[in-house]
């Protein structure tokens, strides 16, 4: 008897909507109705890249390297690949990229007159674990011997376990 009842309702529910769409309703242009539509003349405000996730990748005070003197060209597709000084430019900081269990930090692999290598690590636990099936981006910072000034700032990663 349940199933009979639903069975009805289902019906009457199918004679409504057909009787509705059959006077101009919704989604009907030829019936001289409103057309209800899901597109948008107003431009995609989707991200296309990390960099595009964040509302203010470089904090407060902070100056952004420019890109003609960064090289990011060693880290994977999809890295944010933000960089910036602080102070009088000895503080460098860079977004890093984490998730799950991993955690990330950032070394200063090398730096002279010309250039200065900067090793953003993604340290995984070892062993097995759960984790979530997330994605951080947190800001890091290191210090630097001297302020960055016209150096270039090189950009690799690497993954480790601990």
């Amino acid at each position: 008897m349940r199933s009979l009842g639903t069975a009805l309702g289902a019906g009457a529910l199918l004679v409504a909507l057909v009787g509705c769409s059959s006077q101009g309703g919704i989604g009907r242009p030829d019936a001289g109705g409103p057309v209800l539509t899901t597109e948008s003349s107003a431009p995609s405000t989707a991200p296309t890249s990390p960099e595009s996730e964040f509302e203010a990748p470089v904090p407060p005070g902070g100056k952004q390297v420019p890109k003609d003197k960064l090289d990011a060209s060693l880290l994977p597709e999809g890295a944010p690949g933000v960089v910036w000084t602080e102070g009088d430019g000895s503080v460098l900081g860079v977004i890093g990229l984490e998730g799950g269990c991993s955690k990330a930090s950032v070394e200063l692999a090398k730096q002279d007159a010309r250039q200065v290598h900067v090793e953003l690590v993604e340290t995984q636990p070892a062993g097995t674990q759960a984790c979530t099936m997330d994605i951080r981006y947190p800001p890091l910072t290191t210090k630097l011997d001297a302020p960055l000034g016209d150096r270039e700032v090189v950009l690799t990663l690497r993954q480790a376990v601990k």
